[in-house]
């Protein structure tokens, strides 16, 4: 019986080693992020940014100085870069067409009209 459990944890033992190792020569294997196709190259951050679009968001318009922002219903807040259209609105909820810079946090202003509610 003793021979029987000596040989069944050695067993064990070589089965962690074989883990260990598999998985040490494995992992530089393992590409982060996602698989590109050869001869592919990844999307840098400027082509991105460049990407924004004209898109409408909702929310209130707080006054912050100088400047007015358009709070959202999730309570993330966004400068406006037209103070003189956003001053009528200051302390209403409001409908902003504009275009996002997402890594400003800035909505360049096309049009700002009044909620309907």
């Amino acid at each position: 019986m003793r021979s029987m459990n000596k040989n069944f944890s050695e067993f064990c033992t070589l089965c962690a080693v074989t883990l260990v190792f598999a998985l040490v020569l494995a992992g530089p294997l393992v590409a982060p992020g996602p698989v590109l196709a050869r001869g592919q190259e990844r999307p840098t951050q400027q082509s991105e940014k460049t990407q924004n679009q004209a898109a409408t968001f909702a929310g209130t318009v707080v006054k912050d100085g100088e400047h007015f922002d358009l709070r959202d219903s999730s309570g993330e807040v966004f400068r406006l870069d037209d103070a003189e259209r956003a001053k009528p609105f200051a302390g209403r909820t409001v409908k902003v067409t504009g275009e996002l810079d997402v890594q400003a946090k800035v909505i360049h202003v096309e049009s700002i009209e009044g909620a309907e509610g």
